[in-house]
């Protein structure tokens, strides 16, 4: 690999281009904290020229590289759409910089929220794939209690939780409990439907082959229809993972008093977008990285594919 080859980026040259944009005069009366930005795109490309050095393969970097030349691009526009131009209300839309400065600022106050919000994640989601996974094998392996369930599961599944939230305020003692509420069903049905359509469609001859070779029920569910299902079983999990995290930032914002979607309902009804837009950008990140983490799961999970 040349020189010119692994260390020659389009992300380079718009990284160059954001520094350059920081040379026009400013249309705002306050600073727009511009270091912030420049701080935030010299740390990614202090990182991607280190992992170009000291990679054997560099072209496993050009997903980075895109990813770092698409946010170099988003903020040459958003300053140049705020603290350059003013072609955007300074009150809704602040520069990138004052919203990094904050973001670093609020770091203590976003923590406990982050936490709240991932533990009623994981609580509903973990009570989910606990229950929908082991019934879904039971129920995929009878053939016309799958059937049936399939279409109820469909039937059901089509509801949005988020019209349970009102019997689970009167039913449950917290909102936390009828968040975890929502969020178990909202995860509850893709992974019971996906894992009972992996148990259907696993080819009947290797089920055979087993009743032939005298394995038992449990063996034959444990070994050979689980793992025949996990790629169907972890589309399901994806699925309930997504929904998960939509209803669970729209349930704080309805009613409560700390998590992530809380903060960005609190901020905005005070009018402080600065706070609004740094508690999207951290629910973004949250997002991004607990998904990172489960495909790095599933690509584990499914190795022998």
């Amino acid at each position: 690999m040349t020189f010119k080859k692994r260390f020659f980026k389009i992300s380079r040259l718009l990284f160059a281009l954001l520094c350059l944009t920081q040379l026009i005069p400013n249309k705002i009366d306050k600073p727009d904290e511009f270091l912030y930005t420049l701080g935030f795109a010299a740390i990614i490309e202090i990182a991607l020229i280190a992992a170009d050095a000291f990679s054997r393969k560099p072209e496993t970097l050009n997903l980075p590289h895109d990813i770092a030349a698409f946010l170099y691009a988003l903020l040459i526009v958003w300053i140049l759409a705020t603290a350059k131009l003013s072609l955007l209300k300074e009150m809704l839309f602040p520069p990138p910089g004052v919203v990094f400065k904050q973001l670093i600022t609020d770091i203590p106050q976003l923590l406990p929220h982050i936490g709240s919000s991932l533990a009623l994640v994981g609580k509903g989601y973990a009570l989910a794939l606990a229950i929908a996974v082991p019934l879904g094998l039971i129920l995929g392996t009878a053939v016309r209690a799958g059937n049936a369930a399939t279409y109820i599961s469909k039937f059901i599944g089509s509801i949005p939780p988020v019209v349970y939230i009102p019997y689970g305020i009167a039913l449950l003692p917290s909102f936390r409990a009828v968040s975890v509420m929502v969020i178990f069903l909202a995860s509850f049905w893709p992974i019971l439907a996906a894992t009972m359509s992996g148990v259907l469609y696993i080819d009947k001859r290797i089920t055979d082959s087993a009743q032939v070779l005298n394995v038992g029920k449990t063996e034959t569910l444990c070994k050979i229809i689980l793992p025949a299902s996990l790629p169907q079983i972890f589309t399901g999990m994806g699925q309930g993972l997504t929904v998960s995290f939509i209803l669970l930032t729209s349930a704080e914002m309805i009613g409560a008093r700390n998590g992530m979607g809380y903060y960005v309902k609190n901020y905005s009804d005070l009018g402080n977008y600065t706070r609004t837009i740094v508690g999207v950008l951290i629910i973004g990140i949250v997002i991004s990285v607990v998904f990172f983490v489960f495909n790095k799961l599933q690509k584990f999970a499914l190795r022998w594919r």
